[in-house]
C-alpha cells in the first residue's frame, strides 16, 4: 500500500495505551462511549443488511461492539495504520467474531475505486467515529466524496464525535479541546457541521440527522439521495 496522503498519524499502540499480549489495544474512553453510541445507531440500522464500512476503526474495540450489536450487518473495519489493523484482528479473535479482515484504508485518497471496496459495495452505511478532527479536511473531503460513490441508495454516512455548529462551539471544554488540536497540528481541529453539508451536496449525499451525545459529542447523519 503507498503512504497515506492524509498525514493522519495514529493515535494508539502499544507505548500509549494498554495492550495484551495478543496485539489487542484498549482506548480508555470506549467504555463510556460505546453504550450510549450502540443505542443511538440501533434506530438507524434497525432492519438493513448489507456492508457498513468503517472508516479510522482504531483500536478496533467499536468494531467489534458493533458486529455483535447488529449480527444481520457485516462489519468491515478499515484504517491506514497497520498496529491498528492489527488490533483490530485481534479484537475480532478475541470475541470470536467472522468479521471481515480489515482494510488498509487511506480516507484522503479516492477509496471508493479500491477493488476492496468496489467488492463490497453498494455499502449500507459509512461510520467515520472520532476521525475527522485528528486528520486534515481532506480526510473529511475523502470520505464524504467516497461515501457518495459507494453508498446504496438510502445509504447512510454517519460521522460521531465533536463538532462545531453554526461556527460555535458545543461547551468550554470542546472549545478547549480543539485550541489544543490546533496547536499539535494547524490541519487538525473540530469540523462545523455546516462544512460538512456543504461537502455532501455535491457528493449526492442529505442532511438526515444530529443527535446529541453524552460528553459535548455529535451523531451527525447523512443520507445518500
Amino acid at each position: 500500500m503507498a503512504a497515506p496522503t492524509s498525514t493522519h498519524v495514529a493515535k494508539y499502540h502499544a507505548g500509549n495505551v494498554p495492550a495484551a499480549a495478543d496485539g489487542r489495544l484498549f482506548s480508555d474512553v470506549f467504555l463510556r462511549n460505546s453504550p450510549p453510541l450502540i443505542a443511538a445507531l440501533a434506530p438507524l440500522l434497525a432492519g438493513r443488511c448489507g456492508t457498513v464500512l468503517e472508516i479510522g476503526a482504531g483500536t478496533g474495540q467499536h468494531a467489534g461492539a458493533c458486529a455483535l450489536a447488529f449480527p444481520s450487518l457485516t462489519w468491515q473495519a478499515s484504517d491506514p495504520d497497520a498496529t491498528h489493523r492489527a488490533s483490530v484482528s485481534a479484537w475480532a479473535a478475541h470475541l470470536r467474531l467472522a468479521s471481515p479482515p480489515p482494510i488498509a484504508l487511506d480516507a484522503a485518497s479516492d477509496w471508493a475505486t479500491l477493488p476492496e471496496i468496489t467488492g463490497i459495495a453498494p455499502l449500507t452505511a459509512v461510520v467515520a467515529m472520532n476521525v475527522i478532527h485528528i486528520a486534515p479536511f481532506a480526510v473529511a473531503e475523502g470520505i464524504v466524496a467516497g461515501a457518495g460513490k459507494s453508498l446504496a441508495q438510502g445509504g447512510l454516512l454517519i460521522f460521531y464525535g465533536p463538532f462545531k455548529v453554526h461556527g460555535a462551539h458545543i461547551g468550554d471544554g470542546n472549545a478547549g479541546f480543539d485550541a489544543g488540536l490546533r496547536a499539535d497540528n494547524t490541519e487538525w481541529g473540530l469540523r462545523d457541521v455546516a462544512e460538512i453539508e456543504a461537502l455532501a451536496r455535491p457528493a449526492g449525499l442529505e442532511f438526515a440527522a444530529l443527535q446529541a451525545m453524552p460528553a459535548n459529542n455529535r451523531l451527525f447523519v447523512l443520507r445518500k439521495t
